[in-house]
């Protein structure tokens, strides 16, 4: 983290959601695809070993069984109950598990249990079974805090994590911050606060290794180079008592919960624990979102799109590939920037499909020698005029929010009225829900649109749209609703 192992750009793919098919490969009791205890696993590596996928489902209970198909790069796990299979889909539809550094997507099978006996090569899987289980069972027992002068865990050890984040030069954000501490386990809720005037959160893992470990490991380093210091210990709770889901606040494991006003009401408990308000509250949590506004497969071509349209950070260069059209290299101003864009870009979707991003090999976009022929698929946008970033301490960097369907817009000309700036939101694909100027200042309005899909579409298309008057219009996601 915050070193020279972030490269300065990131590697796109933007892809249809895969369907996968259930395998008919081996007998079981099989109904339709709603929840199921049978869980299929899709683009498993060809090298991952039997406890490795197992401990996929460990942190939600017991695994009951397993079977690999590596010819076909899938497997299928079988919990103890449809409980704990339906908290494992829910937690891994907004958390996509890896493996072996590479991206793993779990279903709920049409099989309701797995009837291995008969099938070869199963006595790896069973040992594998009996292993993770044990050992998983005896960290439970220890009941989760404190670690030992030899570093080992200590019986009593909470799995929730006190994360204090010094010298935040940047802005943290809850997806960040999930992004980091998943390496070492199951992330189960994450609630961010101010206290101090510090950006403070409240992390809790599945068991109380995973938070050994992840403050063993993160304690004392910088999210970003030379600034963001993790500060990592073990918190007084045992438990987190998420009521909304939010840029503030979120249960991994519970998709249902409302999004509430975005300032969630601590417990009780928490409150004594920390001396907090009833009320906590974070002017930096979710504020290091970024849209994914990169060039995409449009009737036989691609265009890059133009930098202005980046929120996250300067686009320096773009390179779409010549042989994969549907991929894209963009290199950005910095590290953070391209770690900014890595850690939030991946999964929004546009036009249909579902944005890919992972920290490409290479250190640089390079530019096509003269003469050399490229067909435009390479830009230079380095010297554009329109970078939103490149003064130090910019005022843009306290406005960054994660992509949603109200949009902020500013520097609107006292001639633009409501419906000049509806109109030009009612283009194709566009649906405007609500619109709303500023009461203090009628150069900014906020206008949402019917989805997230259809904002990120908007801002590519109309940020720096000429409104006359000398006035380009300012485009960016707001924290705020209509």
């Amino acid at each position: 983290m915050g070193s020279a192992v972030f490269k300065f750009f990131v590697y796109l793919s933007l892809s249809p959601i895969a369907n996968g098919n259930d395998s008919r490969q081996f007998k079981g009791d099989r109904s339709p695809c709603g929840p199921s205890r049978v869980l299929h696993v899709r683009k498993v590596p060809i090298e991952v070993s039997e406890a490795e996928l197992i401990s996929l489902g460990v942190p939600f209970g017991r695994v009951t069984n397993l079977l690999m198909l590596k010819g076909k790069n899938q497997a299928f796990i079988e919990m103890a109950s449809e409980e704990a299979a339906i908290t494992m889909v829910n937690y891994y539809t907004t958390a996509t598990p890896h493996v072996r550094n590479q991206p793993v997507y779990i279903q709920y099978s049409n099989h309701r249990e797995l009837k291995t006996d008969n099938l070869p090569n199963q006595g790896r899987a069973q040992a594998a079974l009996q292993a993770v289980n044990a050992v998983h069972s005896g960290n439970m027992a220890l009941g989760g805090s404190a670690s030992g002068s030899d570093g080992a865990l200590m019986p009593g050890q909470s799995p929730v994590l006190r994360i204090i984040v010094e010298n935040l030069f940047y802005p943290v954000s809850l997806e960040v911050l999930h992004q980091i501490f998943s390496k070492f386990g199951t992330v189960l809720k994450i609630i961010t606060f101010t206290k101090n005037n510090q950006f403070q959160a409240l992390l809790q893992y599945a068991d109380a290794m995973n938070a050994h470990h992840a403050k063993v490991t993160l304690d004392g380093q910088n999210i970003y180079n030379a600034c963001c210091t993790l500060r990592v210990e073990f918190s007084k709770l045992t438990s987190l008592n998420v009521k909304y889901n939010n840029d503030k606040s979120r249960d991994f494991t519970r998709l249902d919960l409302p999004s509430g006003d975005g300032q969630p009401t601590m417990d009780p408990a928490m409150s004594a624990a920390f001396g907090a308000p009833g009320i906590i509250s974070s002017p930096y949590a979710g504020a290091a979102g970024f849209c994914p506004t990169i060039g995409f497969s449009q009737a036989g071509g691609y265009t890059p799109l133009s930098p202005s349209s980046w929120v996250y950070g300067d686009v320096h260069r773009v390179k779409i590939l010549f042989n994969k059209k549907e991929n894209a290299l963009i290199q950005m101003a910095d590290a953070t920037q391209a770690q900014l864009a890595m850690s939030h870009l991946n999964g929004q979707r546009l036009h249909g499909k579902v944005i890919r991003v992972t920290i490409s090999k290479h250190q640089t976009v390079q530019l096509p020698r003269e003469g050399q022929e490229d067909q435009g698929l390479t830009k230079d946008f380095s010297g554009s005029p329109l970078h939103r970033f490149k003064k130090p301490g910019s005022k843009n960097f306290q406005n960054i929010f994660p992509p949603s369907a109200t949009l902020h817009l500013s520097n609107i000309p006292p001639s633009v009225t409501e419906d000049v700036l509806k109109d030009l939101f009612s283009g194709p694909g566009y649906t405007v829900k609500a619109f709303k100027f500023f009461q203090k200042d009628r150069k900014m309005a906020l206008i949402q649109l019917g989805s997230v899909e259809e904002a990120i579409q908007a801002l590519i298309d109309l940020h720096n749209h000429d409104l006359g008057e000398n006035h380009h219009l300012r485009v960016s996601f707001s924290k705020s609703t209509i």
